[in-house]
């Protein structure tokens, strides 16, 4: 088990003024933010402009003043939890997604640094007045005060309302518009209204989050050149995905990950057992996989039952204007921790940990997608290849005009998969349990249904894994090896970050 690393102490004089009403400037239109800062290594995070703030407020100038936000305001005029509201604005910035933005690893590397920014800013408020359960992410818990006064009923909101329009505007800037407006409609101020709380907590957290993703290649822009002549090997599959250089983010397997050690860490053996495509092509398991895929995901199939088919496009998402498959999981996240009436602390750790297991999750998937010698062609190019009646073949998963879609990377394995296995092996771990009832929903255009009901975390999974095989973009050892990865990651992250503070105590729920 990791220790935890020696806290970053803010000391009184530097937080003096957080007891008191929060200096506000005059209601205005929200403001551009200052751009993130770069790291600095070690860098103690502005304590001494913090002190220097603090001690003029107090010194210099009178409550009235300094603009303090009026008494009856200081109390949130709302009920809902903030970590939950701020989800509802990272799900539209993923729906505004397009392009290379849109894809998997891109979308579920924002929603991890996003929460565990979040998660962070809370560990520090809870470290602070004596009630922190957990370790933090990055295991720096940050207390921003020797002595803390007497808690402000509307301090813990700030934290995160705070931390999280700083971390989500930065990482989706062409959306500042619409995510300044979210944080002037829940706070009734400015983004850059003056808070304390911004130079004792939301500063440092932040930078913690940038340090540790600065450099992770999630920037890297080499497009694929790979092999896509020779039977078996991935090739373009028409539509939107014309040319090699299509293929969406062919280096994100390696990517840094947040916990885990390398994107290969959890990779599975199926493909290994191939010497070369040859050798694939001509095994009776090939055989079986595409034969399957070609009689249930036909887009005329007569063999995939009703519920088969509105299962695929419950699923899908896979569409610009959606919230795309991480949006759907963490949607899930939410209606179950509202079930469970989690509070602030227990909501911003179970978000974190759900999609720092679904972002390393997406890590491993691409590494075997582009980063193992064997880059699956997907059931369409393989079935058309089967010529005669199968030159025609296409898959029940189509675009918004009805045209034949089929996502533009190799198809072992599957990111569904991947993402649903992480999403159920966090959530029962978090739980202790898998026997928990919900409602899911959807926002695919093509959905029969916009929610599906289910017993258990896993059974959620397995049905959007299988999606793919009904919707006719994926094989079955796809499915089947992305539920695996997304499981060993969510155990192996459960066993090693943002563990309880006191070993052998079980989490309280």
């Amino acid at each position: 088990m990791t220790d935890i690393m020696p806290p970053l102490v803010i000391t009184d004089e530097e937080r003096n003024v957080v007891a008191l009403e929060p200096k506000y400037g005059r209601r205005s239109a929200a403001k551009s933010v200052p751009a993130p800062l770069k790291p600095r290594a070690g860098r103690r995070l502005g304590q001494l402009g913090a002190a220097v703030v603090a001690g003029t407020l107090l010194t210099g100038l009178s409550p009235g003043a300094a603009g303090a936000q009026p008494a009856a305001a200081a109390a949130p005029n709302h009920s809902d939890d903030p970590t939950q509201y701020w989800n509802k604005v990272l799900l539209q910035t993923f729906r505004d997604a397009r392009g290379m933005n849109a894809a998997p690893g891109k979308l579920t590397r924002a929603a991890a640094m996003t929460y565990a920014a979040i998660y962070n800013a809370e560990s520090a408020y809870q470290y602070t007045y004596g009630t922190m359960k957990y370790q933090p992410y990055l295991n720096r818990p940050l207390k921003y005060a020797a002595r803390p006064p007497r808690r402000r009923p509307d301090e813990e909101e700030r934290v995160i309302d705070r931390t999280a329009y700083r971390i989500i505007s930065q990482l989706f800037p062409g959306d500042r518009a619409y995510i300044d407006a979210q944080f002037i409609a829940r706070t009734g101020y400015a983004p850059n209204s003056y808070d304390i709380l911004d130079h004792l907590v939301v500063d440092p957290v932040v930078r913690q989050i940038n340090d540790a993703r600065w450099g992770d290649g999630s920037d890297n822009t080499q497009v694929y050149s790979g092999d896509t002549t020779t039977p078996g090997a991935w090739r373009p599959t028409g539509g939107a995905c014309r040319q090699p250089s299509d293929a969406v983010t062919p280096n994100w397997g390696l990517v840094k990950p947040f916990v885990l050690r390398s994107g290969s860490q959890f990779r599975p053996a199926t493909m290994a057992t191939f010497a070369s495509y040859a050798d694939l092509l001509a095994s009776p398991a090939y055989a079986g996989q595409v034969e399957e895929v070609r009689r249930l995901g036909a887009v005329n199939s007569t063999e995939r039952t009703v519920d088969q088919t509105a299962a695929a496009w419950f699923w899908a998402n896979d569409l610009d204007g959606t919230y795309k498959p991480p949006g759907q999981l963490l949607q899930m996240t939410g209606i179950v921790a509202n079930e469970h009436r989690l509070d602030k602390y227990q909501t911003a750790r179970l978000y974190a940990l759900v999609s720092l297991t679904m972002a390393d999750a997406v890590i491993a998937v691409w590494d075997t997608k582009y980063d193992t010698p064997i880059k699956l062609w997907r059931p369409v190019t393989a079935i058309q290849a089967m010529g005669g009646a199968n030159a025609t073949w296409q898959p029940l998963s189509a675009d918004r005009s009805g045209a034949p879609f089929t996502p533009c990377f190799p198809a072992w394995s599957s990111g569904h998969a991947g993402l649903a296995g992480a999403w159920a092996g966090a959530m029962k771990r978090f739980f202790g349990r898998d026997d928990v009832s919900f409602s899911a929903r959807s926002e695919d255009p093509h959905t029969h249904m916009a929610y599906r009901s289910f017993t258990s975390f896993s059974q959620a999974a397995r049905e959007d894994a299988m999606s793919r095989i009904w919707l006719g973009v994926h094989y079955r050892w796809d499915v089947t090896d992305g539920l695996a990865i997304g499981d060993h990651v969510a155990d192996y992250l459960f066993a090693n970050t943002m563990l309880p503070t006191r070993p052998g105590r079980p989490p309280r729920r």
